[in-house]
This record gives C-alpha cells, structure tokens and sequence, in this order.
C-alpha cells in the first residue's frame, strides 16, 4: 500500500506521522474522521484517558500534521469494501472500546473497516523486529 497526501474521499484509509508512528482513521467527510482515540499527543490525554472509537473533524485528526491517503494497488481495490459500506461499519464502531497497541489499534480499525479484517503493518513489524532479535515467536 502506497501513501499520499491527497484529496480524501469517504471510506479512504488516513493516517498521519507523529514522529516515529502513524495514527489512522476512516475519513467519511471534513466534518467526520472515525478513529480509535485520539492522536496520541499531550493535547489530547484528557480525551485519551479512556480510548474509545470517535469521530472528528478533519483538523482534530491532522492535529496540525499532513494527513496522508491510501493509494490502493489492483489486488487491494479487489480486496477493499465498497466505501459506503466503509463508512457504514466505521460508523457502527463509534464508542467501542478495547483499545490494545498490539492487538486492537487505531491502524487495526481502519483497516478492518475498509478491507473487513484487521491488520496492523506497525504490529507486524515490530514483532519482525522481536522475533529476529530473539530468534522466538512473538
């Protein structure tokens, strides 16, 4: 999956750097980007006390950053739920709870909501990254 900073459209995968990780959502309209948390900024740890799955507007998710858009290859659009459909299932998830970095993050939601299951490329490579370090399953 390619990332650029493009036009969004709704049921579009986003996501921006915060230093060294990316926080994603699902963009439904500038008035609407569903989320897991907030950034995870000191802006926000109020808001983050409890993380749960919100919507917020388009300035709230950038938080100031470049907000990054999904360029999906051939077998990915194959792959990838109509967009409403997208924002249909990102809408039902508003105030879920369960937020786990490893196993349950803000990249898991956004790609479970435009591709139906989750996935975790950050995840994926730090436990790459433990399991050469340690020679051992992570």
């Amino acid at each position: 999956m390619k990332w650029e900073p493009t036009d969004c459209k709704t049921g579009d995968m986003v996501r921006i750097r915060l230093g060294s990780i990316y926080h994603y959502g699902v963009f439904l309209s500038e008035d609407e980007v569903v989320q897991f948390g907030y950034p995870p900024i000191p802006e926000f740890s109020e808001q983050n006390a409890v993380v749960t799955v919100v919507a917020v507007d388009i300035d709230t998710f950038s938080c100031g950053h470049i907000v990054e858009v999904a360029v999906l290859d051939r077998k990915e659009k194959k792959k990838r739920l109509p967009p409403e459909k997208t924002a249909e299932i990102a809408r039902a998830r508003i105030g879920e709870g369960g937020y786990n970095i490893i196993h349950n993050n803000c990249e898991h939601l956004a790609y479970e909501c435009v591709f139906g299951e989750k996935k975790s490329e950050q995840t994926d490579a730090i436990r790459a990254f433990w399991r050469e370090k340690f020679n051992k399953e992570v």
